[in-house]
């Protein structure tokens, strides 16, 4: 069945450009499968270009807010229109990693520990032992994080005039850091993929080397114990049922390797998954044979249903 399908990406959140890549990449594949595309660059004049264009179907290929806080879903349910990935409950909750805990945690979900705190008391004193994970209550991609260590030059206790994420940021999530390796596993509809291990070139996983090509290298399959392998898929299939995720979600882990099983943490869980060459969630669809295009597809069937 050929639609009209309006491809939202880019707006004006930190991921951007990503969003952009996302938005081309899933345009091309519509209009490959048939469908009738409109791409949309979202300004705030959004409303108004969905309510002319009068799609089927909304493919969100936006990351970051407001696409992925519940803003635009809660836009997209007032005026009716059909659209791709999470709600907008699941879409607060998921995309604020506090909340995320108070929805996982009590379930049997292991996640770190830690709390959030105001930025501003980070000059007075260390709110955990060194090391720990610094990262902003909602935001995606790693934008923000900073690991703190003792051996790091962010002070003692961190300078006012050090660049971190507590200059940009009121409010923070501190995070016991979790030594390991960085997992993750995509899910679409009733179906966890597989694993992937990430393995940065240099530093951490953050948003550079996420983005940049040759930065990281994927391991896909992850070479991991099958228990560990099977606790990923478990533990990602349970977080995108419990949290009412549709379309395709992706739940990132780190995975203390001496600890064995009891060693794996969720640590977020993604709504709106990259699409870009470089994306985790096209990387593992086609590791169970299903091509490009025909995960966008499987997305839109989703939706429609």
């Amino acid at each position: 069945m050929s639609l009209h399908v309006v491809v939202l990406m880019g707006g004006w959140s930190s991921e951007r450009e990503v969003s952009l890549v996302s938005g081309a990449g899933v345009a091309d594949a519509c209009e490959r499968l048939g469908h009738r595309v409109s791409r949309v660059d979202m300004g705030r004049d959004v409303a108004q270009r969905l309510a002319e264009l009068a799609p089927d179907l909304v493919f969100n290929a936006l990351h970051g807010t407001p696409g992925e806080d519940g803003t635009v879903q809660g836009l997209l349910d007032l005026m009716g229109l059909r659209y791709t990935h999470s709600g907008l409950a699941t879409s607060v909750i998921a995309i604020d990693k506090e909340l995320t805990k108070q929805a996982l945690v009590p379930h049997g979900i292991r996640m770190p520990g830690g709390r959030v705190i105001e930025s501003a008391t980070l000059y007075d004193g260390d709110p955990l032992a060194r090391p720990y994970v610094l990262k902003p209550v909602n935001e995606g991609s790693s934008v923000g994080v900073a690991i703190v260590t003792d051996s790091g030059n962010h002070g003692y206790p961190i300078g006012r005039d050090v660049e971190g994420p507590w200059r940009h940021f009121d409010r923070l999530l501190a995070e016991p850091f979790i030594k390991g390796r960085e997992l993750t596993t995509a899910v679409l509809g009733d179906r966890a993929l597989g694993v992937t291990e990430l393995r940065p070139k240099s530093g951490f996983y953050d948003y550079d080397a996420k983005y940049t090509d040759g930065m990281t290298t994927h391991v896909c399959p992850a070479d991991i114990p099958a228990e560990v392998e099977r606790a990923c898929l478990r533990m990602a299939l349970e977080a995108h049922r419990l949290l009412g995720c549709r379309g395709t979600s992706r739940s990132d882990f780190r995975w203390d390797d001496e600890q064995g099983e009891a060693g794996l943490y969720l640590l977020e869980v993604n709504t709106q998954p990259g699409m870009t060459p470089l994306s985790l969630v096209p990387e593992q669809a086609k590791l169970i044979g299903m091509s490009y295009d025909a995960l966008v597809q499987a997305i839109i069937d989703e939706a429609l249903a």
